[in-house]
């Protein structure tokens, strides 16, 4: 199987997915293998949201859109043409995927299967009802794929390298058992805003998607803003209002109503709009429906603490900070060479001896 071939399969995978909006579900006549997994997916859909109660049908249909949108011929094609992919001798790569937010994993292993490997996916237990489905729909397209794709729920043994993502105490577990095989392992890492004062409503609104979509669970989340001192929240507020009904989700309301509690049995201090709570913390990871915060005093003092902390962040999202900062609104619409960590993967899959 040739590149251009690998290419045209996930293309027409991306086809497929291009019929599951948040608008609505709406077959497309000239889709391959329509008939067979058009029902197929809505179901999956259903059980992958009463299998994770974060995984609700607008986040799920969210990955499935972002994903149909990533996955053109064209983008493909320009995602690897800085690559040399057609001296790859297959070796069979072991991905260990997160549960965080809908097909978190997905990235790794288009990847691996797409530079010319073999694939062997252990899940997590909490997203494991989508992607065993979208490979099935991708065998069905490009049958030869069937040998280069497995699911195993065992211990690893047969593997030439690892793709491993987790926390950071599992991170010292996958280091232990993976280190003597070329591998990638990720650690926690969290998203930050920087705010000056002078973005508009339309900025900070946009902000609004890249701290609630998924709940703020995904390391693309904005879990903190850095704010100058003095800074006044009131637009910030007023500028994420339409994002008030994320408080009927029972489990988001419930972990609002929890840290509250504890944190006014603390007494520490807060700032909340009934549906996001603000603490002042240096910690980057905040709890769900908490958004900490820290002032700084000029950015170049600002750019040294990045510097330092950059194990820990995978985002920056800012207006014109700096040459890695993305715009407010960006952080959920990574392109394809957008990597985890900040770390080649197609490169790290070319080089395996």
């Amino acid at each position: 199987m040739v590149l251009n071939d690998r290419i045209v399969a996930f293309s027409e995978l991306g086809r497929f997915l291009s019929q599951f909006k948040n608008t609505g579900y709406e077959k497309i006549s000239n889709i391959m293998h329509q008939e067979d997994f058009f029902d197929g997916m809505i179901q999956k859909i259903e059980s992958a949201k009463h299998h994770n109660g974060w995984f609700t049908e607008e986040n799920i249909v969210f990955s499935l859109s972002q994903w149909s949108k990533t996955l053109t011929k064209h983008n493909l094609e320009q995602w690897l043409s800085s690559y040399s992919l057609d001296t790859i001798t297959t070796k069979t790569i072991g991905i260990i995927m997160a549960g965080n937010i809908p097909l978190v994993g997905f990235h790794d292993f288009i990847s691996v299967l797409v530079s010319g490997h073999n694939v062997l996916v252990k899940q997590s237990s909490n997203d494991n009802q989508l992607l065993p489905y979208l490979a099935s729909y991708l065998i069905a397209i490009e049958p030869r794929f069937e040998k280069r794709i497995s699911f195993t729920e065992e211990r690893f043994t047969d593997f030439d390298a690892m793709i491993a993502t987790g926390s950071n105490n599992t991170a010292r577990y996958f280091e232990h058992y993976f280190g003597n095989k070329p591998n990638i392992i990720r650690k926690n890492r969290n998203s930050v805003a920087v705010l000056t004062g002078n973005e508009s409503k339309e900025q900070l609104a946009a902000l609004g998607n890249d701290i609630f979509t998924y709940y703020g669970l995904g390391c693309r989340s904005v879990s903190k803003l850095m704010v100058p001192k003095g800074y006044d929240f009131d637009l910030f507020f007023r500028s994420i209002y339409d994002y008030n009904d994320i408080i009927n989700g029972a489990k988001y309301a419930n972990n609002y109503d929890y840290n509250k509690a504890v944190y006014l049995m603390s007494n520490f201090k807060l700032l909340d709009n009934g549906f996001l709570m603000l603490k002042e913390d240096s910690s980057y990871a905040s709890p769900i429906a908490t958004l900490f915060y820290e002032t700084y005093g000029s950015k170049e003092e600002l750019l040294q603490k990045f510097e330092a902390d950059k194990e820990g962040i995978q985002c920056i999202v800012a207006d014109n900070f700096s040459d890695n900062s993305i715009d407010f609104g960006t952080t959920q619409h990574p392109s394809l060479s957008d990597y985890a960590d900040n770390v080649d993967v197609i490169e790290f899959l070319t080089k395996i001896d």
